[in-house]
């Protein structure tokens, strides 16, 4: 199946979201997948919200850091860091 194009530009409201689709695609998840997978760890998160979030369009919370970090198996550093941009 292949995904929907972005119709929207990439944002500018977070340097997170851009390696959090990354990461979930190269580990070929779903969004809708992951989505259940954040809320199973206790991150409210909709399947709207992911999307903007992976489209740098809404701001991540500083609590919902470990939370990505922890389910997509990478550090916390890394995944704040400008490092593989």
């Amino acid at each position: 199946m292949v995904s929907k194009p972005r119709t929207m530009p990439l944002g500018t409201r977070n340097i997170v979201g851009a390696k959090v689709e990354r990461i979930r695609k190269q580990k070929h998840i779903k969004q809708k997948d992951f989505v259940a997978i954040l809320q199973s760890k206790g991150m409210d998160i909709c399947d709207t919200s992911m999307s903007r979030l992976e489209g740098q369009n809404r701001l991540v919370q500083d609590f919902e850091v470990p939370i990505l970090a922890e389910a997509l198996g990478v550090s916390i550093e890394w995944l704040l860091s400008r490092e593989g941009e």
